[in-house]
């Protein structure tokens, strides 16, 4: 709108004043610098690591700013690490043991130590000029503003899961919110939401109170900042985005994946560049190359999810019934929920790892399917590999992601859950998992799969719209400099 291109005209001319003044190199161009701060955890860390890779590609310093806990983990050709504190250095978040007590400490200590950051650069060859900061993070915002600098917020969510949240900001419904089969939640410009497709704590806002504060600050100061960027691309979720952009202009950026695995022009960015866990690669990949072509069945339910003995063992069964190949990612702490003699049952034809590199396994061709928790980082992996999917959400914002697989891009099942139970049955999933690797409906689901990856291949290719965003943010960057 012209408000908006007024308010970012005028910003432009303060900041570019204050900066040309207070450095003295009027006329003289320098390098851009972005500092990127991500919520440390992998599944944020991640696709805030591979924006910064884009962006250091096009010219960019970039620099990661993590908490001390998580700054080892991160390895990445021509990213700089800066460590923050969040107050527990030693441990994290599991030294915390308390979502509110972190996010408290975090922001004290995170603001305190990213403002040092900024002010060690402040007079070097490459001041920093952008904060792009997770949007779980939104004091990094008022950060950027103290110091007189640019402010980005980084979403990590889908465009839809986004869309419900900035509608709960706006008052466009309250919570709890109350659904009926019959009578879906009806928002302008999005699909309708059944029971089964919302976040659980939009039904039950007191189930998880600090996760769903933590999603409602999102927006807490978002009118402040200078861009807003989603972790998703047009040809997915254009159209949701524009049914959002009077509550929520977020620019497309995604699918932040590994270059090698889409366009290619990122040289050997074959890896995010961060792993909290030491996969098992080798291992994997060596069983894979036994298997014939897309005859394996791939089971990751991430990094948090903790599954029920009895849906373990539905699973472990559907499997068994299956007679197909499975690679099935269990955590140690999770193993003595496989039923007895489930190994010694499937030797030959499974392998049960504690973990693997996901991205190397999607994109080996024994692999036939992925059973996913769908968290939106698995979720644009599998797609952008091609992968067909069965969905099985367990939490939040998964419910969500697993309608679009099943219902809106048909590029996976999500089976039924069980009503009395609450999980889903061995027959359901095994109906499911024949469905997607041998049935007659797996021809279509996998010619989608294909099409999306496609798509996600071209929208980050030179002249794609993702491609064109991020191209347009490091030109603002260049003229500021």
């Amino acid at each position: 709108s012209n408000k908006n291109a007024t308010k970012h005209t005028n910003n432009f001319l303060f900041y570019h004043i204050v900066y040309t003044k207070k450095k003295k190199m009027v006329g003289k161009r320098i390098q851009p610098h972005v500092i990127l701060v991500p919520y440390p955890s992998q599944g944020h860390i991640n696709p805030i690591l591979q924006f910064a890779k884009r962006l250091a590609s096009k010219g960019v310093k970039s620099t990661i700013a993590t908490t001390k806990y998580t700054v080892n983990s991160i390895n990445s050709p021509n990213i700089s690490v800066e460590p923050i504190s969040d107050g527990f250095d030693e441990g994290g978040f599991t030294q915390a043991q308390n979502t509110d007590v972190f996010l408290k400490s975090f922001k004290e200590n995170g603001s305190r130590t990213l403002s040092r950051i900024l002010t060690k650069y402040e007079n070097s060859t490459h001041p920093i000029s952008c904060i792009v900061y997770d949007a779980f993070l939104p004091w990094a915002l008022d950060v950027a503003k103290k110091h007189g600098i640019y402010g980005a917020s980084f979403f990590t969510n889908s465009a839809m899961v986004c869309a419900v949240f900035a509608h709960i900001h706006h008052g466009t419904f309250s919570l709890p919110v109350k659904i009926e089969e019959n009578e879906p939640l009806l928002l302008p410009g999005l699909p309708c939401l059944y029971p089964n497709d919302v976040p659980g704590f939009i039904r039950e806002p007191e189930s998880y109170p600090a996760y769903l504060a933590m999603k409602m600050s999102q927006f807490s100061n978002l009118e402040n900042a200078d861009w807003i960027f989603d972790n998703t691309f047009q040809e997915l979720e254009g159209e949701i985005a524009r049914g959002i952009s009077k509550f929520w202009p977020a620019k497309l950026i995604g699918p932040m994946v590994p270059s090698s695995y889409l366009d290619g022009r990122i040289e050997n960015d074959k890896g995010y560049g961060a792993s909290l866990w030491k996969p098992l690669s080798e291992e994997c990949l060596n069983w894979l190359k036994t298997k014939p072509k897309q005859s394996v069945i791939y089971i990751s339910f991430g990094s948090m999810v903790s599954l029920t003995p009895k849906q373990m063992e539905e699973i472990a069964y559907a499997l068994i019934g299956s007679n197909m190949n499975f690679l099935w990612v269990v955590r140690d702490t999770e193993k003595c929920k496989l039923p007895k003699g489930f190994r010694e049952s499937t030797k030959g034809k499974g392998l049960i790892v504690s973990w693997c590199n996901q991205l190397e396994t999607l994109a080996n061709q024994a692999i036939g399917c992925f059973v996913t928790h769908c968290g939106w980082n698995s979720t644009l992996e599998g797609l952008s590999l091609g992968v067909p999917m069965v969905a099985m959400p367990q939490f939040s914002d998964q419910m969500t992601d697993a309608k679009f697989i099943d219902e809106i891009w048909e590029i996976g099942v999500r089976p039924k859950l069980d009503e009395m139970l609450g999980i889903v049955k061995r027959e359901e999933l095994l109906f499911c998992l024949k469905g997607v690797m041998i049935g007659e409906k797996s021809y279509e689901i996998r010619r989608n799969a294909t099409k999306l990856r496609n798509l996600a291949k071209k929208t980050v290719s030179e002249g794609g719209s993702s491609d064109k965003t991020i191209n347009e943010f490091v030109y603002s960057l260049n003229l500021a400099c």
